[in-house]
């Protein structure tokens, strides 16, 4: 019995005989033959139980000559909803060359550090509240996801933070238009991300399953939607002043080069950090009408530092599937002494946020905070486990605490000085 005779079967066989087949599957798919091409494998379908959620997602369309899957999410609607409503399937794209072992349909989750890596894990809000038309541009512009929003806000509201006059509080409508503005750039980077990296994501472990890269929207879908976040961005951008403007508007050629960055150099974390940071100069000029380079430069710079900590540490999730795919990171380049180069570029940030102080002539409680950020960094790094995808994702979201504890520092040297 060949794969697609098999599949054919379980989307044609009535309720009951579902049943036992689900019972039953291991046994009959582990002596079926395989019928597929050499190059490209069947997927491997898991069951993980997820009672909050629709068992049968939207499937990637991994093999355009197998469209029997593309009927599932009718077959769970229509008869099998009262036996699967208590599972989720998952499907696993093996990329070897060579054929792969037969599917295997189990009944249990994966293991805890396959977890997080693979763009998979749980239901998430979008699952659970919104229609499912909206779903997959949401995930495009990884709502689910706002340590990403959160990282690239925080230099902004440092900035705006430290451009506050003494004993004052920051403009308050300043910081929601950066906090709404950081949310659809964050969307808009995603988007360009995806677009452009769709045929190596389907190559990735963790982002198999992305919306473009896994067949749930169309390139020309993902550049209409797009569009739709460059032109809110727009609207964002004319409240600033023209200086303001014309500033924020360079940062697109950053925005929109950084995901090519990969193919070229092992560095593309330092052009991340170099995006990712804009806001530490846009935050100033948009409350001062221009930069005070003493105070921004140093500031961007910490900045930049950072982000080659949090984002190495964040490669060394793709480390394997990278080699394999031919693409860079900072991660392959500082290999066994990674710890050691983040050390560096960690020490290097909290460098530049004392000169940003001294220069910005800010209160004792920042510096206070400073030590309380490097305790962080020290966490962080000492205790990271580069080989685990799930202790190198959760070190990595720990960051966006990092940012408001310096946050939290400018606040109060400000506002008590």
């Amino acid at each position: 019995m060949n794969q697609v005779w098999l599949y054919t079967f379980l989307l044609q066989a009535p309720e009951m005989a579902f049943n036992g087949l689900f019972r039953s599957s291991r046994r009959l798919l582990n002596s079926s033959v395989l019928a597929t091409s050499s190059v490209v494998s069947l997927p491997r379908p898991v069951f993980i139980p997820n009672p909050a959620r629709d068992p049968f997602p939207a499937f990637p369309s991994w093999n355009r000559n197998v469209e029997i899957w593309s009927k599932c999410k009718e077959l769970s609607q229509e008869n099998v909803n009262g036996l699967c409503w208590n599972y989720r399937l998952v499907v696993g794209i093996s990329s070897s060359s060579g054929p792969s072992s037969s599917p295997v349909l189990e009944g249990k989750p994966k293991k805890e550090d396959e977890k997080g890596g693979n763009g998979v894990g749980e239901a998430s809000w979008i699952d659970l509240y919104l229609p499912k038309q909206a779903r997959a541009y949401a995930k495009l512009a990884r709502l689910d996801k706002p340590v990403g929003t959160w990282l690239l806000a925080w230099p902004c509201m440092w900035s705006i933070m430290f451009a506050a006059n003494p004993g004052s509080f920051p403009d308050f409508k300043m910081m929601a238009l950066f906090g709404c503005g950081a949310l659809l750039l964050r969307g808009a980077g995603c988007t360009v991300n995806d677009l452009l990296d769709r045929d190596i994501d389907t190559k990735v472990e963790r982002t198999r399953l992305r919306p473009v890269a896994s067949g749930l929207l169309t390139p020309f879908q993902g550049l209409s939607f797009l569009g739709l976040q460059l032109f809110l961005g727009l609207g964002i951008l004319l409240q600033l002043n023209n200086y303001s403007r014309v500033l924020g508007a360079s940062s697109l050629l950053l925005v929109f080069s950084y995901p090519l960055m990969k193919r070229f150099t092992f560095w593309p974390q330092a052009y991340l950090g170099l995006t990712f940071n804009w806001g530490a100069l846009l935050g100033w000029a948009a409350v001062k009408g221009s930069l005070e380079p003493a105070v921004v430069f140093p500031l961007y710079l910490s900045g930049v530092c950072w982000t080659l900590v949090y984002d190495t540490i964040y490669a060394h999730q793709d480390k394997e599937d990278d080699v394999k795919v031919g693409v860079k990171s900072t991660a392959l380049r500082f290999g066994d002494s990674t710890k050691l180069w983040l050390t560096g570029f960690g020490s290097a940030s909290v460098g530049f946020l004392a000169l940003t102080g001294l220069n910005a002539d800010i209160g004792w409680p920042y510096y206070a905070s400073l030590v309380a950020a490097s305790g962080q960094l020290v966490w962080q790094i000492g205790s990271v486990d580069l080989s685990s995808r799930a202790d190198c994702n959760k070190k990595f979201v720990s960051n966006k605490w990092f940012g408001a504890i310096i946050f939290s520092g400018i606040l109060l040297g400000r506002t008590l000085q």
